[in-house]
């Protein structure tokens, strides 16, 4: 099986994602989060620098959940654009 090239609209939701992520952590440690997720600390680094950008639906409700996150945030940040903030 030959797996597609991600589109520029899916690495920006990826990176999306991630910013959501990392935000969600605040101040507890990757490696606590990804133990918490059942999921590797450098899984969890990839998916929150953007080099992970469509993780499994199960890596993502793990984290959802490890990270007291509504699932559906992390799902907004990954389909919506943010508006483009203008200088003041």
């Amino acid at each position: 099986m030959v797996r597609q090239p991600l589109t520029a609209e899916q690495i920006a939701a990826g990176q999306r994602l991630g910013v959501a992520l990392r935000a969600a952590r605040a101040d507890r440690s990757l490696v606590e989060v990804a133990l918490a997720a059942g999921i590797s600390p450098e899984t969890l680094r990839k998916i929150e620098s953007g080099r992970l950008p469509a993780p499994a639906f199960g890596t993502v409700v793990r984290l959802s959940r490890a990270l007291d996150a509504p699932l559906s945030d992390l799902a907004d940040a990954w389909l919506t654009n943010p508006p483009i903030r203008q200088a003041s």
